[in-house]
């Protein structure tokens, strides 16, 4: 299942990350794709900010992995861009952020490739002159229902 839609702004990337926040149930792997600047930081802080978290949502570009405990949630959001080696993330114990209850946001996951699994949900960001594109693509019957739920939201 696919979609896209245009946004104007890093205001309308943040509410769209508030609005997939509300639809979300773990366990659920989003990857993000797109350039520098695309906005993939930008819409995780909509949708950690969603789920509840109140202080500031910073890229993990040199962490790895930033963990944000919401209640019976643990979101995991991972930035794979320094990554040189997918084996490097066996030292963080890539497979203990996987699982029940847990929701994985990675920025640049083909810099994990075979240590990070398959996503749910692949969203793509691109720039569209001052704007963005967001493409959307479900691979779980669990990313369907979060997409279907996300276009409605839009009607």
């Amino acid at each position: 299942m696919k979609w896209q839609l245009e946004l104007a702004d890093s205001s309308a990337t943040v509410e769209l990350g508030r609005k997939i926040a509300a639809q979300i149930d773990a366990p659920l792997t989003i990857f993000l794709n797109g350039e520098l600047g695309a906005g993939k930081t930008t819409l995780t802080r909509g949708i950690v900010q969603g789920m509840g978290h109140q202080g500031n949502v910073k890229s993990p570009t040199y962490t790895l992995v930033e963990p944000y405990q919401l209640g019976h949630w643990q979101i995991n959001h991972f930035d794979l861009y320094r990554l040189a080696d997918p084996e490097e993330l066996e030292f963080i114990g890539i497979r203990d952020y996987f699982g029940p209850g847990q929701i994985a946001i990675i920025e640049w996951p083909a810099k994990g490739e075979g240590m990070i699994g398959k996503p749910d949900l692949v969203i793509l960001l691109s720039y569209q002159g001052h704007s963005r594109k967001v493409e959307f693509s479900a691979h779980s019957s669990a990313a369907k229902r979060l997409l279907t739920q996300l276009i409605d939201s839009y009607s």
